[in-house]
């Protein structure tokens, strides 16, 4: 399983948030849901994006952003103009002076605006929650990425847009599945532009010998694996191996390993109701108490005080 695949496997895919949104200018909404990652495509019009921190971002057609939480953003006709909706993290939605608007601004299945007909149209996609193997993706990606003309020929955008105006059975799983095809194409597009800056364990997936070690530690995090058998397994000397795999990842073999196995113990523990002791056992730790050492070390909190806390 790579950091891709982890990042869409979370408990999000239990159920995305998406609309459609639509509205005629002059409009402004404040966005302040705290959500993990929102995706956003422009179907028609223009759309401005204002990041907390950061330039404002100008999208036309097709024009696709991802925004990570959980700093707030504006999504506005233009740059500079007061918002005139806020969305909290409880979704609810409301006007300057705190008034709902939420059954005002209901326009049908999944449509959200102030005109059926307006102007500006986009997508929005919202996936309220990511797993702790995710969060290696989210961490790093910037506030905001946006590619003003990313996803123009995108087949899933028309589809995700159709299917969002359909009230049918099934249909939640049917748009969980094309929005997720649209965050992949959207990250592996990003990943491969010059400034994407994909990070290190990323660029390494390519590379036909740590790529191929990097799989094995996802796939098989329990195994007993020695910087040594990681090197045979892949046809290297140790001493090669060790530094190749730094060069590419950025951290050491090992060091990388304990990283993977954490995360995956961190979702077992906050999805599952598995013993400490079995959740060691899956991630490759002899038992609870080397689980716990290991958990309290590099997260600063303990398996039972993260489980309680999520």
């Amino acid at each position: 399983m790579d950091a891709l695949t982890g990042l869409l496997n979370g408990p999000r895919a239990q159920g995305a948030f998406l609309l459609r949104m639509v509205m005629q200018a002059p409009w402004s909404v404040r966005i302040e849901d705290r959500a993990a990652l929102c995706v956003m495509l422009v179907r028609r019009g223009e759309v401005w994006i204002e990041p907390e921190d950061g330039a404002p971002v100008r999208l036309g057609p097709g024009g696709v952003a991802l925004a990570r939480g959980p700093a707030p953003y504006t999504v506005c006709d233009a740059p500079g103009r007061a918002p005139r909706v806020f969305v909290d993290p409880e979704g609810q939605c409301t006007g300057p002076a705190g008034e709902p608007l939420g059954s005002v601004m209901q326009l049908g299945v999944r449509t959200w605006g102030d005109r059926t007909d307006g102007d500006d149209a986009l997508l929005v996609g919202t996936y309220r929650m990511a797993g702790e193997i995710g969060g290696r993706l989210l961490n790093a990606l910037p506030p905001l990425l946006a590619m003003p003309g990313g996803l123009a020929d995108c087949p899933f955008g028309p589809l995700l847009d159709a299917e969002a105006a359909k009230d049918q059975p099934g249909q939640e799983v049917v748009l969980d599945r094309l929005l997720d095809l649209m965050l992949i194409d959207v990250l592996r597009t990003w990943f491969s532009r010059p400034e994407g800056e994909p990070p290190g364990w990323y660029r390494a997936l390519g590379d036909p010998v740590i790529g191929g070690a990097l799989r094995l530690l996802q796939d098989q995090p329990a195994r007993p694996w020695t910087v040594a058998s990681l090197a045979a397994a892949v046809g290297m000397s140790r001493a090669a191996f060790a530094r190749r795999f730094a060069e590419l990842v950025g951290e050491p073999p090992m060091a990388y390993l304990t990283g993977w196995r954490l995360a995956l113990a961190a979702d077992l523990l906050r999805d599952t109701d598995d013993t400490l002791d079995a959740v060691a056992r899956k991630v490759g730790y002899s038992g609870s108490f080397a689980l716990s050492s290991a958990f309290k070390r590099v997260r600063g909190i303990s398996p039972s005080g993260h489980r309680a806390r999520v």
